[in-house]
């Protein structure tokens, strides 16, 4: 798979999606990295710690939120998004769900839309994801965590998304598909996600996993935000057992040595099972 310039091996690795909140507000970082200057020195530290990409967010999606305007929401993340293509080469995401800030921040250099509603929100994002050719993260939400047979229904609503996709001609190669830990679901059916990240994979679409710092490892370990770091890094070592091709963190070192870790542990058992 292609994002931006970058080759991902997303049958045989795992990646690295290092969040940068330019948001006063996210529910564990707010105001840290608002800014260009300071947005810029944290990207310097994710990519120097192994980022793989960038993703830019101008604007929280913490539970109770308050939506901003689209002209706020763009300047806050296409400054940062400019100063990023000039200063460093890496992928960029920008984690939007409108058509015009997505738009924007294609113009200003970003190779994925992460869309937290899976291209259902706004009718428009699709077609302007394809008309920039780039790549896409499409997640997994719902207004409400009401379903039928919860599983099966995530997996029905994910396929809308991917039709949403094909049906603006965006080429399945450039669609990434994500189970939305912590959104339109309750805490146990968070878990039962977890539980189940293998299932996601019959979809037949590259997995990315977004668990860092959220409140189902909040309300299990009855922690903090600032304090949900091992919680997030069993989690990054289940994608990798279940073959996820990205994760989605804020502490970038830590996630990326257990990654290294576990994936060597793969590779010496599939070794292993092949002498046999």
């Amino acid at each position: 798979m292609k994002i931006g310039k970058k080759e991902f091996d997303v049958n045989n690795k795992t990646y690295i999606m290092g969040i940068l909140n330019v948001t006063p507000d996210s529910f564990s970082d707010g105001g840290k990295w608002a800014g260009r200057d300071a947005a810029l020195r944290h990207a310097e530290e994710m990519i120097r710690d192994g980022a793989d990409i960038i993703d830019i967010g101008g604007e929280s999606t913490r539970p109770g939120y308050v939506q901003i305007s689209v002209q706020e929401e763009t300047d806050r993340i296409v400054p940062v998004i400019e100063a990023l293509k000039s200063e460093f080469d890496i992928p960029l995401s920008a984690d939007t769900y409108k058509s015009e800030v997505a738009e924007a921040a294609l113009c200003a250099g970003a190779d994925l839309i992460n869309d937290i509603w899976g291209f259902l929100y706004d009718e428009k994002m699709a077609f302007v994801v394809k008309k920039y050719d780039a790549a896409c993260c499409l997640m997994h939400n719902r207004d409400e965590a009401v379903y039928n047979d919860f599983l099966s229904d995530m997996c029905a609503d994910l396929q809308k998304c991917v039709a949403a996709a094909k049906n603006a001609g965006i080429a399945e190669d450039k669609i990434i598909l994500d189970p939305g830990v912590g959104f339109g679901k309750t805490y146990e059916m968070n878990l039962d996600v977890l539980a189940n990240l293998k299932l996601f994979n019959k979809l037949g679409y590259p997995m990315l996993l977004g668990t860092s710092r959220k409140s189902v490892i909040g309300k299990t370990l009855d922690l903090p935000s600032d304090q949900r770091e091992e919680g997030t890094i069993a989690t990054t070592v289940m994608a990798v057992q279940s073959r996820y091709a990205f994760v989605r963190v804020h502490d970038v070192l830590k996630n990326k040595r257990a990654i290294k870790m576990t994936e060597a542990v793969m590779v010496r058992t599939a070794e292993r099972a092949g002498k046999r």
